[in-house]
């Protein structure tokens, strides 16, 4: 059988089209496998430090007597300050002339933070570093797309979040593991010790992202220096622009219907088989990082031959099954397998939501702000969610909330396949944006 071979001139031709904003600017080099492995290793030992601030916190207060009134609260501040801080920490990173010295002067705070929790557990000290803590993590999270997007421009970006997203993966597993050992062996004081002490390694792997390979223009969303100045680089263009608005939109929808799932389906769990609980809901926090880790990069290259339409399709719709399966299923074992469809998700929209946001963003000059208003939107959703999916259930039961949240996914699939635009830019793409 004879096989027919594309046409070399179409092939070529696609593969420059695709590939010429992926080009450094005239005058910029391509990044060096130093930086590129540098921002690798920044990005899994982060997730090492941000691991240490998770349910180990509650733990390590129920061991030092604090009643579950006082560890709801300090929790609460610390949410509270994580929901109100996105929008100005976008806008920080915005502002800095390094996004590097930013990002270090964060996880030096974080690391303090830890130390404060490991030595004076007391109620001022502990509101203070949670306070702290939450600050810096709404500045860190803006300062790692910066860098990426300062890095490898708006074309490549899609692949790089996508490497991103496995490093942070397989940082939070190898994170929970090491403290989850380093609290069993020595004591729960251990685990921020040891949060501590990660932060200096973090710290040496972003010292290996060379600052002059950093593009400050492109970290912030910029036209390219060359380009002439636009009308559309103010923050009120940005903000009345359809693709952000219908976007956050879509990601609130994404929160309420996400967040409430595992907790209420650990309760479902725990009811069904006690003996098992801790082992199952270990289970299926682990598969669902397994799979972020294995298809985070395929997200990214994927995003670029696709668009972007059809991988938020995928996302939502995972997510509508798991939630359909989450109501249906009664085996709490077969549970566990429907958290591969957490995965699907997780792993398409760890790389999309930065890569929207740098779509919609490009030439405003105001990308990281434009992460802030999406994380606001995150936040909302997440805080909606648990509040609604714990009424329903108690009020009608866990079937009726996991059908309930499956209907918000649907809502959000239909969101994006009837309203949100395509926003994946090419090189023709950029070329008319900068001509016009």
């Amino acid at each position: 059988m004879l096989l027919s071979k594309p046409n070399r001139a179409d092939r070529e031709g696609r593969v420059e089209q695709d590939n010429v904003a992926a080009l450094p600017p005239a005058g910029m080099p391509a990044p060096s496998r130093r930086s590129l492995r540098g921002l690798d290793w920044f990005i899994f030992f982060l997730a090492d430090v941000q691991t240490g601030f998770g349910p180990f916190i509650a733990v390590y207060l129920t061991t030092q007597k604090w009643t579950q009134v006082e560890i709801g609260l300090v929790l609460s501040i610390g949410g509270i300050v994580a929901l109100i801080g996105q929008m100005p920490g976008g806008a920080i990173i915005d502002a800095a002339k390094s996004e590097r010295l930013v990002a270090g002067l964060a996880i030096a705070t974080i690391g303090c933070c830890a130390l404060a929790y490991a030595a004076m557990p007391i109620f001022p000290v502990v509101v203070a570093a949670a306070t702290l803590h939450a600050a810096a993590s709404c500045v860190l999270g803006p300062a790692i797309a910066a860098i990426s997007l300062g890095l490898v421009g708006p074309f490549a970006i899609g692949e790089r979040l996508g490497r991103n997203a496995r490093f942070a993966s397989l940082g939070n597993g190898v994170a929970a593991a090491v403290m989850g050992t380093a609290g069993y062996l020595l004591s729960s004081r251990s685990v921020f010790l040891v949060t501590f002490l990660l932060a200096i390694p973090t710290l040496i792997a972003l010292s290996r992202i060379r600052e002059e390979e950093v593009d400050i223009a492109r970290c912030h969303g910029a036209m390219p220096r060359e380009a002439e100045d636009r009308g559309d680089t103010n923050i009120w263009h940005l903000i009345r622009q359809k693709p952000l608005i219908v976007f956050a939109l879509s990601v609130l929808l994404l929160q309420m219907a996400n967040a409430a799932m595992m907790p209420l389906m650990a309760s479902a769990v725990t009811a069904r088989s006690s003996q098992w609980a801790t082992v199952l809901v270990a289970f299926c926090i682990v598969v669902p990082q397994a799979i972020v880790a294995l298809l985070s990069p395929s997200v990214g290259r994927k995003a670029q031959l696709w668009g972007r339409r059809p991988l938020l399709l995928i996302g939502f719709g995972a997510l509508t099954i798991r939630g359909l399966l989450f109501a249906t299923v009664r085996d709490p074992y077969l549970l566990v397998l429907v958290q591969v469809f957490d995965g699907f998700t997780a792993a398409v929209f760890a790389v999309m939501i930065p890569l929207i946001v740098a779509d919609v963003a490009f030439g405003s000059g105001h990308f990281n702000l434009a992460q802030g208003i999406v994380g606001t939107a995150t936040g909302i959703g997440a805080s909606l969610s648990t509040a609604l999916g714990g009424y329903v259930s108690d009020k009608f039961g866990n079937a009726t909330a996991f059908f309930g949240l499956a209907s918000i996914a649907a809502t959000g699939f239909l969101l994006i396949l009837l309203v949100m635009p395509e926003t994946r830019r090419t090189g023709m793409t950029v070329t008319k944006e900068m001509a016009g």
